[in-house]
Parts: C-alpha cells; structure tokens; sequence
C-alpha cells in the first residue's frame, strides 16, 4: 500500500513490525518514517546519536522560523520475551476493537497517529508550525532525546510547546516525578571461605552503600511532599543486586542498581548523594540515567490548549516519568497527553484500542485546526 494513503492503524501496523528493543538500532524503522515524510514532502532531519546505529528524528509541517508545538514520541520499545504473549509481538493483531502488539500503547500508537494527520496537517495553512519529533532509547532512562534538544536551536524557533504522547487516557497530564539511576560495584580477592583472611568480600565491600541507601529510602518518606503524587514523597530503591558464585566462595565482584525518582523541585540525582558518599575502598559508581521532574503550571497556555484539543480537563500528576522533564528543562513547556493506559504498558499483550487511536489522531487534527484559525 503507498505511503500517501495509510490510515492510523496501518501506520501502527508498520511500526510495530519494526522490533525497536531499547537499546538496539532502530535505523530500519527511522528509514520507514524518513521515507514516508518525503513521499508528503515533510522536510525532515535524521540526528545521529553517539552510538552509531540509533538515531532521532525531526520533521516540520509548517513555517519552522515561527514558534510552533512538538509532537514528541519515542520509538523505542521494551524486550518482548514474557511468556504471556498470544502470538508474535512484532505482528500487530487485531481482536475485538484491540490493536495487540509490543509497542501499540508504549507509544508507537501516538506516532502512528501524528503520522497518519501529515496529509491533512498539510492542507490547513499552519499560522504556526507542529514538529514531530521521534527519539530513541526512552525505556533506557531517557537516553536518546537529549542529543535532539540540543540540536532543536538550529532546527527550528524556540518551539511554545510540546506534547509528549505517553499513554495518559488522552488526559493532559502536568507534572510526574525525575528519576537518577547508578550501578554500584565493588571489587574483592576470591577465596576459599574457610580463609577469609586471604581474599577481600566485594559483597561487604557494598555493603556501606546498601545500608546509606536502605536509610535514605526511610528517610525521604518525612518529606519535602507533593500530595499530587502517589506516593507523595521522593522515593529510593535498590532494584537489583548480584554477586559470588558460591557460598564457599568469597565473592570477588558484587554490583547493585539503585533509583531515585524525585517530586517536583528536587533533583533526583541529589538523592543518591549519601549512597555514593558511603562507597567505601574498591568500591564505585557508574550513572545509568538521569532526567527531571515535569512541573507544568495548571494555567499555564499550553494546559488550556491541551484541554482544548483533547476535550479532557488536565490531571495534576502521575508518578512515571518521561522525556516531558526534558523539554521543561530546555526552555520548552511540556504537557503529557497520549492514548491508551500505562497500566498495558511493559506487559504481554499490550494494547491500544481502535476508538484511542482514533481519538489521538482527532486530537492532532484538532490541534492542527486552532493554529490554521
């Protein structure tokens, strides 16, 4: 079928097929969009990142001198290996009004609508340009989109807002928890653990930084708070822990991943200070991510123009997080607002249903329509 002629789900369809596992190339897939927005004659950018087989993507409906709305999604999506799939998860199947497949709501969905609305986007004479702008590496800790940001000034005006389509009901959201993550690791002296005087525990070694974490998980519970959050309060975890390989054994290498998602207001990197201050002698650290906190004011233009078009009144907060901090911390406001439930996200048989893929690509169209009145 042309490319001049894919409806919404088509165009999910396509990307689905693409199996873009976060932290894989997505060369293929980006190849796809690149060449459908040529065939509508979408001027468009293809941004390379350091790793050398992934790239971002920045396309231009409109005057791109004038201030105009991003449309921001990623690509990327999580491994698709859980034992509860029906069928392929990188064949997009239909069952019951449900669109099923690793990514249709996590968020190749809003892509496939913002692509779907380039043809009629274009008929509407935009006052004001809507920048659709792919990044890869998300589920990754937000990897991806920080070398687009920094490209954006010489690709377009400062833009006066973006939407980022993480699946939200379709209901503008306007301010979700930052998150910091580190792997910690140490290095011992294996030996026989009938003599330990002659080998050094790398899992004592972390000991220290485990318990400085257990501690500051406790601590953050007394606040600074945010009741729009749930839990209200920072947050600290460790995630996973791995070392040894018996227990007759003094293990030689341990490691552990430990997160921090932060309230609005507080750097969630900050939080790990008192974890990386208790690593002790032969003991480390490596950042894994980092991206803050979204704060959006609930009068702010864009909450309004987002209530506008999605026909759905803003929701103070939730607790995951997205590239939205990103773009608030580069001088863009940021609303989330994308179809499907996160609740379908990262599980086997995800979905988005026909009737959200419909209403995200109406709320595009609609978007479209106040900046050509």
């Amino acid at each position: 079928m042309s490319a001049m002629t894919l409806n919404p789900a088509e165009l999910l369809d396509r990307l689905v097929a693409f199996p873009s596992v976060v932290g894989t190339s997505n060369i293929a897939l980006m190849g796809f969009v690149a060449d459908y927005l040529t065939a509508h004659g979408v001027p468009h950018h293809l941004l390379p990142g350091p790793e050398g087989d992934r790239v971002n993507l920045f396309a231009t409906i409109g005057d791109p001198d004038v201030p105009g709305y991003i449309l921001s999604g990623h690509v990327d999506v999580v491994p698709a290996g859980e034992p509860g799939w029906q069928a392929d998860p990188f064949v997009m199947r239909r069952d019951g009004g449900r669109l099923i497949g690793r990514g249709c709501c996590d968020m190749k969905g809003f892509v496939a609508a913002a692509l779907a609305a380039v043809p009629a986007l274009q008929q509407m004479r935009l006052s004001a340009p809507i920048h659709i702008a792919l990044s890869y590496d998300e589920e990754a800790g937000c990897r991806g989109v920080p070398h687009m940001i920094k490209a954006l000034p010489d690709l377009c005006a400062p833009p006066a807002g973006c939407f980022v389509g993480e699946p939200t009901g379709l209901v503008p959201v306007l301010a979700h928890k930052g998150k910091a993550a580190i792997m910690i690791r140490a290095e011992g002296q294996a030996a026989h653990s009938s003599r330990p005087d002659l080998g050094a525990n790398a899992i004592h070694a972390l000991m220290p930084a485990l318990m400085a974490a257990v501690a500051q998980a406790e601590a953050l519970k007394d606040g600074p708070v945010d009741a729009r959050f749930a839990p209200p309060w920072s947050s600290l975890q460790i995630g996973t822990i791995s070392g040894g390989q018996a227990i007759n054994i003094i293990p030689a290498a341990a490691e552990a991943a430990i997160e921090a998602r932060a309230i609005a207001g507080i750097d969630p990197a900050a939080l790990l200070a008192p974890v990386l201050d208790a690593l002790g002698e032969g003991a480390g650290a490596e950042w894994l991510s980092s991206y803050p906190a979204l704060a959006l004011a609930a009068d702010h233009p864009l909450a309004g123009l987002a209530e506008a078009v999605s026909g759905n009144a803003p929701l103070g907060a939730v607790s995951f997080g997205t590239e939205a901090g990103l773009f608030q911390q580069a001088g863009i406001p940021s609303i989330i607002c994308g179809p499907g439930d996160i609740a379908r996200a990262h599980r086997p048989e995800e979905y988005l249903t026909e009737a959200e893929l419909s209403s995200a690509y109406g709320m595009i169209l609609a978007l479209g329509q106040r900046l050509a009145g």
